[in-house]
This record gives C-alpha cells, structure tokens and sequence, in this order.
C-alpha cells in the first residue's frame, strides 16, 4: 500500500498526526506508549534472562555475550529471537505493537523477527549509522522496527539516533573495503553525511521508537552501567516478500498476525542491495560491527 492509502485506513493507536510524521520524516518517538505494568513484567522476564546467561563463556542459539560477561556480572549484548524465548515477549509483540504496525504499514501485517539488545557503558556498545534493509531485503520498503525502551533511555544511555527523511535517499553498501560484510557504513560514507541533521530519542521506560527500514540510524556508546535493554520488534506490510534469507530466522517469521496473507506481492522498484548468505549462520550487527565471526 501507498502513504496515502495507509493514511486513509483509520487508525487504531497512532494519531493521524504521528503517522503523517513518520511517513515524512521516516522515525517516530512516542512517549508513555507501553503501559508501565507490561514494562515491569517485561522487566521480570528479561532479568531470569540475565541471570540464566551467568553460567554460559560463549555466545549460542540465545546468548549473545559482551567482552566482559562474568557469572557474577552478566553482561549480554543480545537475547536472541525473545518472541520464541517467552509467551511474553512474543504476547507483547502481537499485541499493543501490532496495532501501531497496522498504521503505519496497512491493516494486513507479518511479523518479521524480534531481539533485546543491551548496552552496558563499557565505551564498546556504540552502534555505527547503517539501514535495516540490507540485512533482510523484501519486495518494498514497507518493514519497520519498533523499539520499546524497557527502562528510562537519557542522553547518555545511547538512545536511537536518526537522520530525519533519509529513508527517501539512497541505500548504502554495508560491506566493507575489504569486502567483507561490515553491517555500517564504509568511513567516507558517514563522512558525507549530515551529522548535524541527526535527531536523538532519549525517553522514559515506556517510550517506543519507530524507524523504517531505510531510515539511517546508529546509537552512541553508552556512559552509564544500567544494561539499557531495548526490545526490538520488526513487522512488514504482508505484500512484502523476502527474496534472501532472514539473519537468525524465528519459528514465527512469517506469521501473519492482523489481517489476511497477501496473493500479490507489491514490488517497489528501487534496488536493494544483498546481504551475505544467512543460512550459513548470523550472531549480531555488534560482531558484524567489531568483525567477530559467525555474523556473515
């Protein structure tokens, strides 16, 4: 579906107002979204997380582990695939942010994957300006992500960082000058930017963002020691199809969860560039980021 004709489907939580926001600028930050009971029962859920990662030293199928992770301070970068982890995490992610996803992508939505990333203030967890598409290209430009801030997100706990209406320019090439995929931007890439455009979102626990997948964006190092978790959840329009494999796949990509599964795929003809072969294994953008193996 067009802009337009998503906007004229009536909305179900987002005001008209925040949905013509995002479709112009490509990111939305909205305040107070998630209720704070959920907000403690994600918590909950996420810290037995936490504390069952302490015997593990290397990263597997739902541990992604930082420099530093100790049994007695466990330090995760990511809890892979939480939508197949928890009846939670994947509750959560079919209910208040389906109905979000159903305003900005049309009433018929998949779901796409879902992740918890953390950050813990060792000046390693920055994340470098990238798009999401090139991860996990599909047939339009339709996926989004929406990110719910599990605890207050300040200036100085990395909140998302975008560049407003870049997802209306070019895709860049996320592989390295090696040629090795990198999951950022090449240095002279970031270097043309205009990093003085660049919109942050710190907000208080409860707080969602929401980016497209074309939207550039990145967080800075974190200078705090609280873990910051953020719950990832990506969604898609259902006539957006993928033609590459999707990075560490979930037992519910593909699930069809408001509306009806399409007939007709809708194809925007603007190109995407291709990802390395996932089937062959995917860690994280952060190891992709450091150059760790396993990440493609």
């Amino acid at each position: 579906m067009t802009p337009e004709a998503i906007l004229a489907e009536p909305a179900r939580v987002l005001s008209q107002a925040q949905r013509e926001r995002y479709f112009e600028e490509g990111y939305l930050l909205v305040e107070g979204a998630v209720d704070p009971g959920w907000i403690a029962n994600l918590l909950s859920v996420t810290q037995d997380f936490v504390d069952r990662s302490r015997d593990r030293t290397v990263s597997d199928g739902t541990f992604d582990l930082a420099a530093g992770h100790h049994p007695l301070a466990p330090k995760l970068r990511r809890l892979r695939r939480p939508d197949e982890k928890h009846s939670l995490y994947w509750e959560f992610a079919t209910g208040l942010l389906a109905d979000i996803a159903t305003d900005l992508v049309g009433p018929d939505v998949v779901f796409h994957h879902s992740k918890l990333n953390f950050k813990w203030g060792d000046g390693e967890d920055r994340v470098e300006w990238h798009q999401d598409i090139q991860f996990y290209p599909h047939t339009n430009y339709s996926s989004l992500t929406i990110g719910a801030y599990l605890s207050d997100v300040g200036p100085d706990d990395g909140p998302l960082m975008v560049l407003p209406r870049s997802h209306e320019g070019p895709l860049y090439d996320l592989y390295g000058d090696d040629g090795r995929w990198a999951g950022c931007l090449r240095p002279d890439d970031v270097a043309a930017l205009d990093a003085s455009s660049a919109a942050t979102c710190p907000g208080p626990a409860g707080s969602i963002t929401i980016h497209n997948c074309r939207t550039l964006h990145a967080t800075a190092a974190t200078r705090t020691l609280t873990g910051r978790p953020l719950l990832l959840n990506c969604y898609n329009a259902v006539d957006a199809f993928p033609y590459t494999a999707v990075p560490d796949k979930s037992r519910h990509a593909g699930a069809v969860i408001r509306g009806e599964r399409a007939r007709v795929a809708h194809h925007d003809p603007r190109p995407c560039p291709i990802p390395p072969d996932w089937s062959e294994g995917y860690t994280s953008i952060f190891a992709a980021q450091v150059g760790e193996g396993g990440s493609g």
